[in-house]
């Protein structure tokens, strides 16, 4: 009996299979681990209010938000390792843009930041994906849809800078 590996009579016979981790596996800690470490972390003492490095290095104007949106999204592209489908990946996306675009916002973003926890709930996004198999299917109608939303901000924002620019520079000359 040959016992040697032929490359092409497996990939003919065996089936193509996608990794999906269970909700308790053990390469999936490392996401919650970030996540609680972005969100509910640290816990303000005498109450049960739970906060993470995300509003606190938002105070940083303009490099803290872009900073834990970034780790975010990496952590959405994490769960995609692990078995995450498109459309759970694009509500994901949807939970960080809302985090990003109002944290954004000079102090009231700040306030959203410690109320909104993005990351907690993508997380449980995820653990409901597995358990209830819920969420298949393709997601591009919705990562579409964030893009353009994140696209028309970005656009109107940086209208906005160069009017105050230009409004600046003809007030001054």
């Amino acid at each position: 009996m040959d016992t040697t590996w032929n490359d092409d009579a497996a990939r003919a016979t065996w089936p193509k299979r996608r990794f999906y981790a269970s909700p308790d596996d053990d390469r999936l800690t490392h996401v919650e681990r970030i996540a609680k470490l972005l969100d509910d972390e640290y816990q303000l003492p005498g109450t049960k209010f739970r906060f993470g490095l995300d509003p606190i290095l938002g105070l940083i104007p303009g490099v803290g938000n872009l900073g834990t949106s970034l780790v975010s999204c990496l952590l959405v592209w994490s769960m995609l390792k692990h078995g995450a489908s498109g459309n759970v990946a694009a509500r994901m996306a949807v939970n960080i843009a809302l985090d990003s675009i109002i944290g954004a916002i000079p102090i009231i973003g700040n306030l959203f930041d410690f109320a909104y926890k993005s990351n907690r709930k993508n997380v449980e996004l995820l653990r409901r994906h597995y358990s209830e198999g819920a969420y298949q299917g393709s997601g591009k109608g919705i990562l579409l849809a964030v893009a353009v939303v994140i696209f028309t901000i970005l656009g109107l924002a940086a209208w906005a800078v160069f009017s105050m620019i230009g409004w600046f520079f003809d007030l001054l000359f």
